[in-house]
């Protein structure tokens, strides 16, 4: 358990609530996220959305060099930390939003993958088998499970319906910082790694490419991106272990 923290029943509820208004927040970003919008645009309104909620974003200046912004926009072979810009959506993208925010001094984290317009069926494909080896991951936090477990569950599921996991990125420990211990990897094998207690909080978020899985990082130091330019999805929840399973902070209300 080095490394690790174990969160106090007063946290979670903490956690609770900044994952209720993250959640909030993305479901918005969700819906504007629509062709003829920049993701510039989307930035703007999730810093305005976690203003107005009395949050406080947990991205921007992260990390080194400092994340200019607030959201994580990452489209089509975009998988993860892509900055927003002045680019226009077009019908048929698909669009990576990624948020964390800090609330009453607790820090959650979630993304969604969502389609912009009417998008064609193997990128609906790709979202939908990304989402649920999320569900299948979930199903496996419980005390006495393990990493290994969560890993297993996600990458059977994905590479049995054709897709790539990602191997050179992970979920994360998530609470008193935006990266905590322990790694999440979304592959592995059962009941190998970390031992999951009660009162851990993770965040849960497979990384899914339509094709190869290596990644590559663009020259701004941020933008990761398929190597083969293949899509790529993402989705992510914080989830905090409980006595008998867990529960799901940024459930999608």
């Amino acid at each position: 358990m080095s490394g690790i923290t174990i969160k106090t029943s007063a946290e979670i509820k903490k956690l609770r609530a900044g994952g209720k208004i993250l959640a909030k927040i993305i479901k918005q970003l969700g819906r504007a996220a629509k062709a003829g919008t920049t993701t510039l645009e989307l930035d703007s309104l999730a810093r305005k959305l976690i203003l107005d909620y009395g949050a406080t974003p947990s991205f921007e200046n992260f990390g080194e060099p400092p994340y200019p912004a607030v959201l994580c926009a990452s489209n089509n072979e975009g998988i993860v930390h892509c900055i927003p810009d002045n680019e226009k959506l077009k019908e048929g993208d698909i669009l990576g939003l990624d948020l964390g925010i800090w609330y009453q001094g607790l820090c959650t984290d979630m993304a969604i993958t969502v389609p912009v317009g009417k998008v064609s069926a193997a990128a609906k494909k790709l979202l939908k088998v990304t989402q649920k080896s999320l569900e299948l991951a979930i199903q496996q936090v419980k005390p006495d499970k393990t990493i290994g477990d969560i890993g297993y569950a996600v990458q059977t599921y994905v590479e049995q319906n054709g897709f790539g996991v990602v191997r050179r990125l992970v979920g994360h420990g998530v609470g008193y910082g935006v990266h905590e211990e322990p790694r999440i990897p979304n592959f592995g094998k059962p009941g190998q790694g970390q031992v999951l207690k009660e009162g851990m909080v993770i965040a849960i978020e497979p990384m899914v490419t339509a094709g190869h899985f290596e990644i590559e990082v663009l020259a701004n130091n941020w933008n990761i991106v398929t190597a083969d330019r293949s899509l790529a999805a993402h989705f992510e929840h914080t989830v905090a272990v409980t006595k008998n399973g867990c529960e799901i902070l940024t459930r999608l209300r």
